[in-house]
């Protein structure tokens, strides 16, 4: 599998973020760019990937489809294709968004709008929109995981896709963000096998992070952390992932705030690929 992640840190142009990368020892990447830069920028990070020989396995949207205010959720809408279009061009396969929310509380909130009939149906007829206006030959729009959000487990996914019914709708795999209970939590290895074995034939791009739950206090709290933060046991989670996942495989941390964060978690992930007896 190809590890890597999101390049963060200080940079001010290509050229800095290049060296940020070659520190890294990413294989794998988000785009540092979107649609809206322009060519010549773009170009120029292309030039300086290609260089180091490194897989930019997805591309995010990040904007609220199902926005309240119309005007906001159609120039998401045409912000999704822009950046599908540019995936499209330079064979990115991965774009990534999630579904979206009616709510007027944030752009990824928990609320049971979310659930309805409407909102799944909206969630369709956007995503449908959005393939079929931009006609990908290369990548695929995908959907990540949320945990009050859909899609929220493998098997809400799959029916996603038999819904959605477009070649080019496919799976971002983000295990965390579906382990939403004390049971998937507790028996998170069980869990995580199901989410691969059901999902892994439509799988572009994975995140990889970690999960702890407080077990003491009332009600139920799940928090994300970096690997190696948290309880999952990573020895046995990457060798789900390379059961399931091509050698080609992308797996990219994400959430942290500076370099030495990610190099923190990046570190971790490959000695427990050692352990395991993956090769990443």
């Amino acid at each position: 599998m190809l590890a890597g992640g999101t390049v963060t840190g200080n940079f001010t142009n290509p050229e800095e973020w290049g060296e940020l990368l070659k520190r890294s020892g990413f294989k794998a990447i988000t785009a540092p760019f979107s649609c809206l830069d322009t060519e010549k920028t773009i170009n120029r990070y292309m030039e300086i990937i290609k260089e180091n020989n490194v897989l930019i396995s997805e591309i995010g949207v990040w904007k609220n489809l199902l926005d309240p205010d119309k005007t906001k959720a159609r120039e998401a809408i045409e912000y999704a294709k822009g950046q599908l279009w540019l995936a499209d061009r330079l064979n990115i396969p991965c774009c990534v968004n999630i579904a979206g929310t009616p709510s007027p509380l944030g752009w990824d909130a928990a609320c049971k709008s979310n659930f309805t009939e409407d909102a799944k149906n909206t969630i369709i007829n956007v995503v449908r929109e959005i393939i079929d206006d931009v006609k990908p030959a290369h990548s695929f729009y995908c959907l990540e995981p949320m945990p009050w959000m859909l899609p929220d487990s493998p098997d809400v996914y799959l029916k996603l896709i038999e819904e959605i019914d477009r070649d080019r709708f496919a799976v971002h795999m983000d295990f965390v963000n579906m382990i939403n209970s004390p049971r998937r939590f507790l028996k998170s290895e069980e869990f995580i096998e199901k989410c691969f074995s059901k999902l892994a034939p439509y799988i572009k791009s994975t995140h990889i992070k970690d999960s702890k739950m407080d077990k003491l206090g009332y009600t139920t709290h799940i928090d994300e952390c970096p690997p190696g933060k948290g309880e999952l046991d990573y020895v046995a989670v990457l060798k789900i992932m390379d059961k399931y996942l091509p050698k080609d495989g992308a797996i990219l941390l994400e959430h942290m705030q500076t370099f030495e964060e990610y190099d923190e978690a990046f570190k971790y992930i490959r000695s427990k690929a050692k352990e395991a007896g993956v090769e990443v």
